[in-house]
């Protein structure tokens, strides 16, 4: 089992930037990577970006990419989101993720209980 909390998240205005973090813990060394998505009110859960774990080797979706920063730390075990240039369609609840699979969007086992971002315009 891998247990996932986030923190971070918040109300923000159009243009800022808010870090979200995703701490682990359980059997972490069980997965190959962690991924953050987002569903916003209405919609359905959509892929946001991921990271190896190990080799940190990141991949974002296009609607992110540019402005979204995913990291992590080894040591720590812990994830991150760095949003800047915050929008008020990336208003949602962020989830992060793990999977000791290779495919980036899917195959996600666990899963953190989710953080509320929103963006005010």
């Amino acid at each position: 089992q891998v247990q996932l909390v986030e923190s971070g998240g918040g109300l923000v205005q159009a243009g800022g930037s808010l870090r979200l973090s995703c701490a682990t813990s359980g059997r972490t060394f069980s997965y190959y990577r962690m991924g953050w998505f987002r569903q916003a009110p209405g919609k359905e859960r959509e892929f946001v970006a991921t990271i190896t774990w190990r080799s940190g080797s990141p991949y974002y979706a296009d609607s992110v990419k540019g402005r979204f920063t995913i990291s992590r730390d080894n040591a720590k075990n812990t994830g991150y989101l760095q949003m800047n240039s915050l929008k008020p369609e990336d208003t949602a609840v962020y989830y992060c993720a793990a999977s000791s699979g290779i495919e980036a969007r899917n195959g996600y086992d666990y899963w953190g209980q989710g953080t509320q971002v929103t963006v005010s315009s």
